[in-house]
């Protein structure tokens, strides 16, 4: 069994002779280059992407950009993985900064609930741990439906408009279930 350092040598050798190639155009080394890291630099864009669409999205930007670029690549400078990775994460940062800022328009009424912990001592972190375990315990009470759409609007920062075209249903109808779920919470959290 070769020592784990040769190992990574020998693959980082294999990905700058894919780059090389795919440079000449050759898409058979394309195919090989997308199998050997495509689910590194998927890790990568779906960690910086709030939404695994857009990480998908992204995946596919960075390998036409590959497809293009790979005459770029100078393993003087860095390794393949590591120039591959750069590409990845600037494009997922590009597409963060061109995206229009989540949840600028979502709605505010569970803001008094979520606590802000920063410079929190030891007593009010956990008061704080308590507040979101009660938060998990009533959010969990509730309808799947109401509860996953609560979730998405308050902590992931969607719109009722994002909801209802997510959900295949009615603006109207998705306001309603997260305006019920929000009063049934609301109860839950004053017992």
């Amino acid at each position: 069994m070769p020592h784990p350092d040769i190992a990574d040598d020998a693959a980082a050798a294999q990905l700058a002779r894919l780059l090389s190639q795919v440079a000449e155009g050759d898409r058979g080394a394309f195919e090989q280059l997308y199998a050997s890291v495509s689910a590194r630099l998927f890790g990568i864009c779906l960690r910086l992407l709030p939404e695994r669409a857009d990480a998908e999205d992204t995946l596919q930007e960075v390998f036409a950009s590959i497809w293009h670029k790979a005459g770029q690549f100078d393993a003087g400078k860095a390794s393949a993985m590591t120039w591959l990775g750069t590409l990845a994460r600037h494009r997922a940062i590009d597409r963060l900064r061109a995206a229009p800022p989540r949840g600028s328009l979502a709605p505010i009424e569970l803001a008094d609930l979520l606590a802000d912990d920063e410079g929190a001592g030891p007593m009010p972190a956990a008061e704080a741990a308590s507040d979101r375990a009660r938060l998990e315990h009533c959010l969990g009470g509730l309808e799947p439906r109401r509860s996953t759409l609560i979730r998405a609007a308050f902590f992931d920062g969607s719109t009722y408009e994002e909801l209802a075209h997510r959900s295949g249903s009615p603006l109207g109808s998705v306001k309603s279930w997260i305006r019920r779920g929000l009063t049934q919470l609301r109860a839950c959290l004053e017992r």
